[in-house]
């Protein structure tokens, strides 16, 4: 570098291809000040980390979400994982997908069986279930109910994880289960929901069983297609009485109805 160089001001200037950040939230394009970002891209990612951070950690409303449930005429039942703060279930993954021996007493008590299981949890981010879980369902119930198949009632749980809903829909002795949970948050988006299908739901389920419908939120895949999206997977998986690497090996035939 020459003497001229090395006196040359800092200043910010922009990339040619800035263009292209209209068209993606990531972070591309930035400028630079110098040999590092300008201040406000710098203070930018400061904020979204920080947002991030808050989503993972704010304390779930478990209650008051089941009562937004329940004012719209579904039942709803408050659970907890085994995690019982949230450092263990940041630290301890497993103790976030079974449920805690009261939860597991309370889903245990006789009540009418279910086809279909239904979780609501806070996963790695309260904020996305907080925003995106109701819209959802304000869709999915009335697609589901169409069905005739029976339902559980909605169970709410704090500090869990996707599994958790395979120890749900093992009480209930479903024959599939959705789970709605808060997705790791990223530096683009902190409240993206997440929704998990399994079928027949039993403790020790894999990955590669489970169909996943992501980035769920106003700014991604809108609420209510994502709905449409896991009512129609429901079916798929009732047809062919299978879900995950197996359901997406089979063809998309049309239903027997035509639909």
């Amino acid at each position: 570098m020459s003497e001229t160089d090395d006196q040359a001001p800092a200043t910010s200037s922009s990339d040619d291809w800035s263009w292209l950040s209209r068209y993606t939230a990531a972070r591309i394009a930035l400028g630079r000040c110098g040999p590092g970002l300008p201040t406000s891209a710098h203070l930018g990612f400061q904020a979204a980390h920080a947002e991030a951070r808050d989503a993972v950690l704010k304390p779930f409303d478990a209650a008051g979400c089941a009562a937004d449930v329940t004012a719209r005429g579904w039942p709803a039942i408050v659970v907890r994982s085994r995690a019982a703060d949230r450092a263990t279930y940041l630290q301890r993954p497993d103790a976030g997908r079974l449920l805690a021996p009261d939860s597991e007493a309370l889903l245990s008590e006789p009540r009418a069986p279910a086809d279909i299981a239904l979780v609501v949890a806070d996963g790695l981010s309260s904020r996305a279930v907080q925003v995106n879980a109701l819209p959802v369902l304000d869709t999915l119930m009335p697609l589901l109910a169409a069905t005739g198949r029976r339902l559980s009632p909605i169970i709410v749980a704090s500090q869990g994880r996707v599994a958790l809903a395979d120890h749900v829909g093992e009480l209930f002795d479903a024959s599939a289960s959705i789970i709605l949970i808060g997705e790791r948050p990223g530096l683009s988006a902190a409240d993206s929901l997440g929704l998990y299908l399994t079928w027949m739901p039993r403790r020790g389920r894999v990955d590669s069983e489970r169909n996943c419908i992501s980035n769920v939120r106003h700014g991604g895949l809108a609420p209510e297609d994502a709905a449409k999206q896991a009512a129609e997977l429901i079916a798929r998986m009732f047809r062919h009485r299978a879900a995950g690497v197996r359901l997406a090996r089979l063809p998309q035939l049309p239903a027997p109805d035509g639909s």
